[in-house]
This record gives C-alpha cells, structure tokens and sequence, in this order.
C-alpha cells in the first residue's frame, strides 16, 4: 500500500496570479483574483510524489459567516481533468517530481468576497487536511461569462484599473474638471470595502443570504450606493451643504477617496464629515472599481431634485424675482452620481450597459437612502417602470421647470425662463485621455425629435409636450469671457426686442453666491431699471457690475455666482427671466518633478502657485496624493502671510512604488482662496 501523501508546504502564487487576475497592486501579500478565469497553485510533496491512480485531492471553498452549498457560498471539488462548466473546478497543469501544478477556477456567477482555500489529501482510507489560506474573489470584466464582461480593453483599463481620473463641476458654460485619486488598488483599500460589505443592514439582517447575493453586481452596486452615505447606517460619509465644515473637512477639501476610506475605517466605521455629490459619487467609484465592478463618476448640470415624482420643478418667487418659502425641490448647479456597467437578467433584453447608481441622499428607494441601478437606456427610452429609481433619474435630466411670481396683491404670474434646461452636458473622463466626453445622448434624444416626443409620453411628462410659449422679447444673461478668481467684472442683461412695438418696461437685474446644490447666499451686487424702453426691433445690453469686495466674503467652495434677470412688463402683464451661473477661475497650481522617476527611487515635486488676490492669505497649506507616488497624502503647511502676487513654492518627497503612468493630485487652501486644484502626470519607469 503507498505510503501517505504528505505536503510539505503550498505557493499561492501571488505573483503570476496578480499578473493574470490584473490585481498584481493587490496581489503583494494575499491572493486576490477573478472569477470565472484560472488561477495557479503549486504543492510540494515530501517523501513521494503525487500519483494520480492512488491518490485523491479534494478542495473546499467558502466564503461568510454561515456559509452552504445551496446559498453557492460553500463548494467542495476533486482534482479532475474533467472541467464542468458554471462550477468550481480543480485540473493539473504540471507535474515536475514533488512539485505540482494546480489550476483552480471559480465560476463566473460565484459571490464576491473572502474565501477560505482548504484541501484533503487522501491515499486509500487515510488523509489529511491543509488550510491551505484565504484569497479574495473579485468580478471579472475580462471574463465573458461575467455579469460585469466589458470586450473592450481600453475601457477596462480605464473603468477598473485607473487609479486616477476627473470629476467635473462648474457650470453648464463654464464645465471644470478637478482631478481625484480613486487610489482603490492601495493599502487597506480592499480590506475597507470588504468591510463596507459586512457592515451593510442587509449583511446585518441576514449574512448567509447577503454573501449569497453578492453573485450579482446589480445587487452589490445597490449595497454600495446606500454605504457610501450614512443617513441608515454605518455608512462612510456625512453629507452637508450650508458652508459650515469646521467641526470636519469641507467637501471641496478632498483630492481622492483613498483618505477619505482610511478615515472611515482607522475611526471604528464612525461616519466622515462631509462630502457632498461627487465626494459620495468619487468614492462610490473608489469602492465599485476596487471589487471590480466598471466604474465612472459622471455629471449633470442644471440637474433636478423632483421629491414628488410629477416631472416638475415649480418655483415661487416674489415680485423682485426671489425664491420664497423653503424649497425641497431644486434645481442643482451640477449633480453627479456614478454609472456601472453590468447585465440586467431581472430585466427585459435590451437595458444591459451602463447603470446609473447615486450614492448622495437625496430621496429613499424601498425604505434606504440610496438610488439605482436603473439602466440609462430606460431614462432615455422614459421607461419609468425600470428598477430601480428610474422616475427620479429621469426627473434628474428632464424635469420641467415652471415659474411662478406672486405679486403684492397675492396674484400669481407665470413668468417664462427659457434659461433654466434640466439635464446639460452630462460628463464624463474620455477613455485614455485628459479629456471630457459628453454622454447626454446617452439619456436623452435630440431636443425637439420624434423619439424625444416619444420618450415624454412614455413618462408621462405632460408639461414637455405643451408647445413652448413664444414671445417677441428674449433676455439671456451675457458674461466676459474669462472671469478669474479676484477680479472684478461685468455680466450683461442682453435683451432683444424682436417685435415692431415699443415695450416700456421694468428689469431687476441679481447676482448672488450660490453653493452646487443651488442654495443661495447674500446678494453681491443689483440694479433696478424701473423704466427701461425698448425700441421696435432693436438690443439692449444693461451692465450689472460684480466686485471682488462684495463676492470675497460670501463666496462658497463652489466658486459660483448666480445672476438673475427678472423683466416685466406692466402693461402686458408679462415676466421674463434669465439666469445663468458664472464659475469664477482660479490661478493655475504648477508642479515640476524633480528627479529621475523610477520605481523605489525618491523623487521631489515642487508645486507653486501666485496669490491673485489684492490682500494677503493666511493658513496656507499644500495637500498632495497619488496612487503609485505616496503611500499616504501629505500636507505642508506654508509660513504667514503670502502677500497680494506673492508667489509661493514648496516641495513634497515622493517615493513611487508603481511602475506607469500616474497623477500627483495637489490641493491648495487658505483663509481667502479655497480648495485650488492641480495635478500633473508622472511616468515611472523600472529601476
């Protein structure tokens, strides 16, 4: 009879494994891959070799606290050539005397998660068990069979291992993209969203069930959309909007999700203050990347807030033209929310691609603050029917607005503002490049088309179907053409009188502070023409003076000016208005590497900025991460004051460990110029 088989030891392979699972970052010292694609375990046997004809391997997979062969949580396989597909499978690949080969292969629908690897070798009635370890199981965008398959690479590299990318914000005339680091291939990344999985109510509630649910990305993108915020659970995030960040961080503070994460998990999953859209949004794509779900952050301007689903957006404004009352619904700057790309199987053929989740509280969906999957081709399509959320996503980007102005004697005008579109230039980072694409057509059919018609009535958004009141005047808000942080400038009321009468009329012209979610702050300029006369078919351009001493205070991180034209006529009885949202430029952040950038070799970047400011600044600090380039964000603060066009530089040590393309993301802060974004793009070569 053979004598007993006996394992010395096990190579888990890290290596080649993280090279073939594209988890090599990952792979340093635990084993991640992917489902449904093989990976490489290699025994070495003390005594004798591994014979097939006498000796039996058989492996044991599981993952959770409960876990079992019905929930597909648990699994046990022989070593066998014969490969049965859509289950967990175990082959040799080669035999060198007491080495052996293995390949082992999880199927492609197999839950997320940690597994526990174990393994009994027997000879006739006698064996042995090994633990042979744990190893991580993500989704596989490279793997056919996955729910998540996306057949292009480029995409792939850049939706699931691009650690660096761009959110935009700004407005719709003035898009502006700032720079974040992802990061979800550094340390403690994967452990914190794992984490984020087992701390969810529904893990809570229920662990075997959840675990077994984690199969299915549209299941783990709902779970992620509702973990991201902390409004019913121990979620990462705090969201807040009035300006008032001292007791935490301002959103418009963070340069990437990897603090944000860390934070979140070295305070005991105690919630992080604060963030708001594309904070929530960014480290929604953090997480979904990381468990390798594709992933992008993207942004709607002029997006709306429709709490009651009726597809309208009604704002009561007084005779001079301001909101009254405490408005629930809004319409916000820019909105952003992420988009995931994954099969649909609980929906009709056709709504696979791309899904919209939206991380930030806005509205609860069943009971929990979180919002999605909905497929974007519903939205476009106005099914309204889809799971999940479809009639808010729709009302995001095709809300009607309606404007009421109550006069003194309590009457009630509608005024026309043709201005205010809902759902502009949706954005996102182009594939592969530092560039933005705009994915509106994704949503919506051109303006005015048949299939626009036809997608209305579907949702039944009987306002966008009434023919649009047309007038003779038109009034549209007019701007220079750059306006820098600092400076003083002009907007221009341009009013066009189309007709063959004279008009004799009144115009209000506003402009406010205004944060992204579109709250209003104080008035930094007005004008008050109460008798502007005009002329059969002629133009008319009012200035409205805006100066930095008057903005300095009461501008938000957001760098926004809202202003407003509010023209009436009394005789006719009618009110045009015309808004538009002015982002004021910061100064240019300049970085310069300083070194040769080659991996393990220490590397200086000196970033530098001037004041453009007409006083001095104080509490000036410089922030900087990258995934690849630092191993945590540093901050260096910068001695007081820098004076009116004082130029300030300062170096940061870098140490990258990456070899590739990465990004340094920079953050410059003080008590008058907040939140300057810069990065720069570093190639690092081998040592």
């Amino acid at each position: 009879m053979a004598e007993d088989l006996n394992v010395e030891k096990w190579d888990l392979e890290l290596e080649a494994n993280g090279r073939d699972h594209h988890t090599a970052d990952l792979c340093r010292e635990r084993l991640v891959v992917r489902r449904g694609q093989y990976f490489r375990l290699t025994l070495h046997f003390q005594g004798r070799s591994y014979e097939a004809s006498v000796d039996r391997l058989t492996f044991s997979v599981s993952t959770g606290p409960a876990p079992s062969q019905e929930a597909g949580t648990k699994a046990r396989f022989p070593l066998s050539d014969a490969v049965e597909e859509g289950a967990w499978t175990a082959s040799v690949l080669d035999q060198q005397d007491s080495e052996l080969s293995l390949q082992l292969i999880a199927p492609a629908h197999a839950p997320i998660g940690l597994y526990r690897l174990s393994m009994e070798a027997s000879t006739g009635y006698q064996g042995s068990s090994f633990l042979l370890g744990n190893f991580t199981l993500l989704f596989n965008p490279w793997c056919p069979a996955d729910a998540v398959y996306l057949d292009s690479e480029e995409e792939r590299q850049e939706y699931v291992l691009a650690q660096q990318g761009f959110v935009y914000q700004g407005s719709a005339k003035y898009i502006h993209g700032i720079p974040w680091n992802f990061g979800q291939f550094e340390d403690e990344i994967l452990d914190t969203c794992l984490k984020l999985l087992d701390i969810n109510p529904k893990y809570l509630k229920n662990s075997g069930r959840d675990c077994s649910r984690r199969s299915s990305p549209v299941y783990v993108g709902r779970v992620v959309s509702a973990m991201v915020n902390c409004n019913d659970d121990q979620g990462v995030l705090l969201g807040r909007w009035d300006n008032n960040y001292a007791d935490g961080v301002s959103p418009m503070f963070w340069i990437g999700s990897v603090d944000i994460l860390r934070r979140w998990k070295n305070y005991g999953f105690q919630k992080v203050k604060y963030g708001q859209c594309w904070v929530f949004a960014a480290v929604a794509c953090t997480v979904l990347r990381c468990l390798g779900i594709p992933t992008r952050v993207v942004t709607n301007y002029n997006s709306a807030h429709d709490s009651n689903s009726n597809l309208l957006i009604e704002y009561f404004r007084n005779e001079f033209g301001e909101f009254e009352g405490n408005k629930s619904e809004m319409i916000w700057n820019f909105h952003c929310w992420v988009e995931s790309w994954m099969t649909r199987p609980d929906l009709q053929p056709g709504y696979e691609g791309w899904q919209a989740l939206d991380p930030t509280p806005q509205e609860k969906s069943e009971g929990t603050y979180c919002c999605g999957p909905v497929p974007v081709r519903a939205i476009k399509e106005g099914d309204l029917s889809t799971k999940y959320d479809a009639p808010f996503v729709f009302a995001e980007v095709n809300a009607d607005v309606v404007e009421w102005i109550r006069q003194e004697d309590g009457s009630m005008h509608k005024s026309i503002n043709n201005s205010m579109m809902v759902g502009q230039k949706i954005s996102t980072k182009s594939v592969g490049r530092d560039q933005r694409e705009d994915i509106t057509h994704n949503y919506k059919y051109p303006e005015g088309s048949p299939e626009e018609r036809e997608a209305f009535r579907k949702a039944n958004n009987l306002n966008k179907l009434a023919a649009k009141e047309e007038t003779g005047v038109a009034m549209r808000i007019r701007v220079a053409r750059s306006m820098k942080m600092g400076s003083d400038f002009d907007v221009f009321a341009h009013i066009t009188n189309n007709t063959a009468e004279n008009h004799a009329c009144r115009l209000l012209l506003c402009a406010r502070t205004v944060s992204s979610n579109g709250t209003l702050g104080p008035v930094c300029s007005s004008k008050n023409l109460l008798d502007l006369s005009l002329e059969p078919h002629s133009e008319n351009s009012i200035s409205l003076p805006i100066l930095y001493e008057n903005y300095c205070d009461y501008l938000t991180e957001s760098n926004l000016i809202k202003v407003r034209g509010l023209l009436i006529e009394p005789a006719a009885d009618t009110y045009l208005l015309a808004e538009r949202d002015i982002y004021l430029e910061n100064p240019e952040i300049k970085i310069r590497i300083l070194g040769e950038p080659k991996k393990n070799r220490k590397l200086v970047a000196e970033v530098s900025l001037q004041n453009p400011l007409a006083e001095p600044l104080e509490g000036c600090t410089v922030t900087v991460e990258g995934a690849g380039l630092t191993e945590t964000q540093k901050t260096v603060d910068i001695p007081d004051p820098v004076e009116a066009g004082q130029e300030v530089k300062v170096r940061v040590d870098l140490l990258p460990v990456q070899v590739g393309l990465h990004k340094l993301v920079v953050n410059f802060d003080s008590n008058k110029l907040k939140a300057v974004k810069g990065y720069r793009n570093v190639i690092i070569g081998p040592p």
